[in-house]
């Protein structure tokens, strides 16, 4: 009985040694106080440095030539050796650098990843910025383009799922990888406002290190941000600030901080035209680095900023004209803002514009006319514009009904207008393409001014005249 103890003992410690000498071969990614240290074992395989260097975001980095030494690869992604211990080599790399959130509690980078296909920037509400405000960061971006969240401690609890309206306030989804100091999950997100809560054993909690909260259910609320506005040099100045028409041209609630070469500020900011300024210890000035600028109606000179689609509006023919402008619901209906410039065949402009559905005009010596080659028009106010969706992300399609005069589609977005949008014919169906915003959407539509439901969509619900709703789900 002896030597049989004897034995599995000596066999459970050669185990021991051996799990530990695999788990060290493999090599890892931390992040800590103000940068990432990348630790690799040069006893490691090519498939293990490969995973590692992926984790760290490092694409072009060949595992095979840093298992011989050759280091050049980490040196030019900014990477600089700390220290070699043995056959561990440690590297580090400024959190600075990546435009990152420095973390107080270090805590080890799994690949664990969330392909999340759910995506729904701006939802559950349309927002002109977002700025984030952590007591301790917990969710942050990595190199590779992901977005992690981090739930600190907990380490007694089983199960812990995050949970949002990036996927669908799931409850089987979104499950977190438990590390040494707490639980993590990678997701992929676009730029925009995001709430969400952890779901620890079965109990759901907010991020109790996020300010930010929604004014219902206590959401926390994360803003994947977009844009970074910069100031270069002005190294002696005390305060910088940023106002704009975003902000409603508050001079106190956007405060830039210091960077090596000037003054920065990141930010989620809604796509569309938004005019700004900064004023630097009390002084305003327009941005030296934007060359667009505009006067406000508050006298000041504002440098103006463009997010959004290119859109190009074209108008054939009226050649004798003196002035052609556009105008739409995209800029509320100026008709003398934006000019179109003349070209060998008529007239033609480029503007940037978020996404959204719009109705527009152009204006030929004051006269306002639909755009002869757009067969698309919506009603305005109950008079008929033509139509044009920005970045849509849906397309309505009604096969048949080769003999119908017009077809009109009518729904939840767009407050199922007897008019609707007109759909076009290409010899096979009708479509109009949309931009819908994520979640439920009821539609119908209206051919020859008869109402029906899409023939082609088994997802229907009940209405007030028993007549049925088509049902859509945008994610």
């Amino acid at each position: 009985m002896k030597r049989g103890a004897y034995i599995v003992i000596v066999f459970f410690a050669m185990v021991c040694m051996a799990l530990s000498a695999s788990a060290q071969k493999r090599g890892k990614l931390v992040m800590g106080g103000d940068n990432l240290r990348l630790l690799i074992d040069m006893r490691s395989t090519k498939t293990e440095v490969d995973s590692l260097l992926k984790k760290a975001g490092l694409k072009g980095a060949n595992a095979a030539a840093i298992l011989k030494g050759d280091f050049t690869a980490l040196k030019k992604d900014g990477w600089t050796m700390a220290e070699k211990q043995g056959n561990i080599i440690e590297f580090d790399r400024p959190l600075e650098a990546l435009n990152l959130n420095p973390q107080v509690t270090p805590y080890l980078i799994t690949t664990k990843i969330d392909n999340n296909d759910n995506e729904s920037p701006g939802y559950p509400a349309d927002v002109s910025f977002g700025i984030n405000n952590f007591a301790k960061i917990t969710v942050h971006e990595l190199p590779s383009g992901l977005t992690r969240f981090f739930l600190p401690g907990y380490a007694q609890s089983k199960r812990v799922l995050l949970s949002g309206n990036f996927n669908n306030w799931s409850t089987l989804k979104g499950i977190m990888a438990k590390t040494d100091s707490g639980w993590i999950a990678d997701i992929k997100l676009k730029p925009g406002k995001y709430e969400y809560k952890f779901i620890v054993d079965g109990h759901w909690t907010s991020d109790r290190y996020n300010n930010l909260v929604s004014d219902h259910d206590d959401n926390s609320i994360y803003f994947r941000y977009n844009y970074t506005f910069k100031l270069n040099g002005y190294a002696n100045a005390h305060k910088i600030t940023l106002a704009a028409s975003f902000n409603d041209w508050d001079a106190n609630n956007i405060v830039l901080e210091k960077s090596p070469k000037g003054w920065q500020k990141q930010l989620y900011l809604h796509e569309g035209t938004q005019a700004y300024r900064f004023l630097v210890d009390g002084k305003w000035i327009t941005d030296p680095a934007n060359p667009n600028k505009i006067q406000g109606a508050d006298g000041y000179t504002n440098s103006v900023l463009n997010l959004g689609e290119t859109v190009v509006f074209k108008l054939d023919g009226y050649t004798n004209a003196k002035k052609v402008y556009v105008g739409g619901s995209f800029n509320n209906w100026e008709h003398g803002l934006i000019p179109l410039t003349k070209t060998k065949t008529g007239w033609a402009s480029s503007l940037i514009i978020p996404p959204g559905n719009y109705g527009y005009k152009f204006v030929v010596d004051d006269n306002w006319i639909t755009d002869p080659k757009n067969p698309r028009n919506m009603m305005e106010g109950g008079v008929v514009n033509s139509y044009i969706s920005v970045k849509p992300n849906y397309t309505f399609k009604l096969s048949g009904f080769n003999n119908a005069k017009k077809v009109h589609l009518a729904g939840s977005f767009n407050n199922f207008d007897d008019f609707g949008y007109t759909l076009a014919f290409n010899g096979k169906e009708w479509t109009v393409s949309v931009y819908l915003k994520p979640g439920k959407q009821l539609y119908k539509f209206i051919v020859d001014d008869k109402w029906m439901i899409d023939p082609g969509n088994k997802l229907y619900e009940p209405n007030q005249y028993n007549s049925g709703n088509s049902v859509l789900w945008i994610e």
